[in-house]
């Protein structure tokens, strides 16, 4: 290799490795579409009020945040994974075999699952087994809701929903399919969601379902609460158990299709990304997600204050979680 061919390799290995280095200057967030609009606001007030850039934030779905977050160590992988569901202890132990062996956990409220349609179109009011009937692959798949149950819209079952890698399609299922499950009459041994046109999966942008929803009122979208509370002006919720998805009724426990959100550190990425530990504080502050903070106008459901200071305390610890916590 000549003079000039080793001196145009060099400088090129050198400028892609300050380009890294610069760009790492920011602290990486991926995970959960629902948990993103929260994560953006706390990384545009840490951007403004800090000395730290502003964190970049990708909306990924639950699940892929966390296998990109799992996949190991070192200013190649995300920093902070955000997920509308607690991590699975396989996912737990994928981070160990991949070196990620110290992993600190943070709740930072709750969220209802709302079903939604246009305003304008019509009223839904629904129970958990007449969703899974509706939706089951199990069930006798009707083409009509009214078919379901004469006392609902006779319009065709169209529901727009996330895929498989969504923290609140595992939190639907669980908490409206395996749990409605029993009332509906249907085999509930490995229940699923059915795949012939029903169900259709919108991706992992909330905002796009939105979108559809308003080009079709007679269809039906799965989201978290805070999608429909920013967007109350055009979409209205379906009441599901005789309750309203409300801020109140989930605060109150009352509302039965409701989950917690999450984020996680990579704690051997503190001290080597800066700003991380400092962005997570902020994330756990009052501030921002107390009961009077930022986060609640944007549709947060604030935790207790107890259970929000044990969570402040172990993120300002970097308290790892362990297999005992999955038992």
């Amino acid at each position: 290799m000549s003079f000039f061919k080793i001196a145009a390799t060099t400088a090129l290995v050198a400028a892609t490795a300050a380009t890294a280095a610069a760009a790492r200057d920011q602290i990486r967030i991926v995970g959960s579409s629902t948990v993103f609009p929260f994560s953006t606001a706390v990384a545009e007030q840490f951007g403004r009020s800090t000395d730290f850039q502003t964190p970049v934030v990708e909306s990924t779905g639950s699940g892929g945040g966390l296998k990109l977050f799992c996949a190991g160590v070192g200013t190649d992988h995300p920093d902070i994974t955000n997920a509308s569901r607690r991590m699975k202890e396989k996912e737990f132990k994928l981070c160990a075999e991949n070196g990620v062996t110290e992993v600190t956990e943070a709740v930072i409220g709750y969220d209802g699952i709302v079903m939604a349609n246009a305003k304008g179109g019509p009223e839904f009011s629904v129970t958990r087994e007449q969703i899974v009937i509706a939706l089951a692959e199990q069930g006798p798949k009707p083409t009509m809701w009214n078919e379901v149950d004469p006392s609902l819209p006779a319009i065709k079952i169209e529901v727009l929903g996330p895929p498989p890698s969504s923290g609140t399609r595992d939190a639907f299922e669980e908490l409206v399919m395996e749990e409605g499950c029993e009332g509906a009459g249907i085999e509930c041994d490995g229940i699923s969601i059915r795949e012939d046109g029903a169900y259709i999966e919108a991706g992992e942008n909330d905002n796009l379902i939105v979108s559809k929803l308003e080009a079709n009122p007679n269809a039906v979208g799965v989201f978290g609460f805070s999608f429909l509370d920013q967007n109350s002006d055009a979409l209205q919720g379906a009441t599901v158990d005789g309750v309203e998805p409300e801020f109140d009724n989930i605060a109150a426990g009352d509302y039965p299709v409701s989950r917690s959100l999450f984020f996680y550190i990579k704690n051997a990425h503190v001290g080597v990304v800066p700003g991380i530990q400092e962005f997570a504080s902020e994330f756990m502050s009052d501030a921002a997600a107390g009961e009077e903070g930022y986060l609640v106008d944007k549709g947060l459901i604030p935790l207790p204050e107890d259970a929000f200071e044990a969570i402040s305390g172990n993120v300002a610890s970097l308290k790892p979680l362990t297999a005992a916590d999955f038992k």
